[in-house]
């Protein structure tokens, strides 16, 4: 499909004709033009949502799958078919303004050194604060629990342009508008198509690193995120899913030297998040967790030793993994 442009943007689409019609229009416009394009890949849609954007917007590309594949195998086959050299991965709940691609792409083009880049994110609903989901690019704490500059677990920051400045070297870049090198995308396997849903893109980011590349946040460009469109925070398949695939990463992706001390500390913590549920008689959330651990056990064994051992070189701390959030953010402990 790359008709010779630097840059595919492609968006994810399942049964999403609600958003298609409220976030296509301004995405192709401010996006298409000599130097990108703008793709949906489908997944396997049933709401009529792909026949409406090749009726509405033939500037569009369109790709068409069998089926739901999921976020990561979503989007592996959608790169696999279309091959520019950078590629933007763009939710389709993510408002855009003009230009908003330009300085990603420019940046990670003259940053050779640079897997991903993410733009500042920010909510769609309160545009003066980051989004829970990226907000100015995203770190694993000392535990391997996920937070960002302007979020730790619930708690949002309001951008008073404490993150400005100078481009930050950061863990993860969030897949709701990550910028990635699309050589080293495909070398490094993609998405983990295991995960399904949630956290893939902080495991890809992890392997980036470890391969011995940068991930970047950068602030001179934002868009604005609805999140959640797929699963709300506090659902139990969105809470399963987090929790499994965290443990997922952290057993990929974390050096053997205390490999085993960590997992089973977070799995004493995870415990607590159980018992937490538990009080709230939040059943659905406990259950959640429960089996969360209980297919993590279980899935571990299906990755291979190359898959866990081929980046064992190249691991590092993680950037932001000296803080402890749950001490921060539940213990009121203040930050060392």
């Amino acid at each position: 499909m790359n008709n010779g442009k630097k840059l595919a943007v492609i968006i994810l689409n399942w049964n999403g004709l609600d958003l298609l019609r409220e976030f296509l229009p301004v995405a192709a416009a401010c996006t298409v033009s000599e130097e990108a394009d703008l793709i949906v890949a489908d997944n396997g849609s049933t709401d009529g949502s792909p026949d409406w954007v090749e009726e509405n917007f033939p500037e569009v590309k369109l790709l068409r799958f069998d089926r739901n594949y999921g976020f990561a195998e979503g989007y592996n086959k959608a790169i696999s078919q279309t091959l520019y050299p950078f590629t933007i991965l763009l939710n389709s709940d993510v408002e855009v303004k003009p230009g908003w691609w330009q300085p990603l792409l420019r940046f990670i083009e003259s940053h050779e050194d640079v897997g991903a880049v993410q733009p500042k994110i920010k909510s769609y609903h309160r545009r003066e604060f980051f989004e829970y989901a990226g907000a100015a690019g995203g770190y694993l704490d000392k535990l391997g629990y996920p937070y960002c500059r302007g979020r730790v677990f619930d708690k949002v920051e309001k951008d008073e342009g404490q993150y400005d400045g100078s481009p930050a070297d950061v863990c993860w870049a969030s897949g709701a508008a990550m910028t990635v090198r699309t050589d080293l995308y495909i070398e490094l396997g993609g998405l983990d198509g295991r995960f399904f849903a949630h956290m893939e893109e902080i495991d890809l980011c992890c392997r980036m690193l470890a391969a011995g590349y940068r991930v970047c946040a950068i602030t001179d460009t934002e868009v604005y995120h609805v999140g959640g469109a797929s699963l709300n925070q506090g659902n139990p398949r969105k809470t399963y899913l987090n929790f499994r695939n965290n443990l997922l990463l952290l057993y990929k992706n974390l050096p053997e030297r205390g490999k085993r001390r960590k997992l089973i500390v977070r799995r004493l913590v995870d415990t607590l998040a159980f018992f937490m549920f538990l009080t709230k008689l939040d059943f659905g959330n406990a259950k959640a967790v429960v089996k969360a651990h209980r297919d993590f056990k279980r899935m571990k064994r299906d990755y291979t030793a190359e898959e866990i051992s081929r980046n064992e070189a190249g691991k590092r701390l993680f950037p932001g993994s000296h803080r402890n959030i749950i001490r921060e953010r539940w213990l009121k402990i203040p930050r060392k």
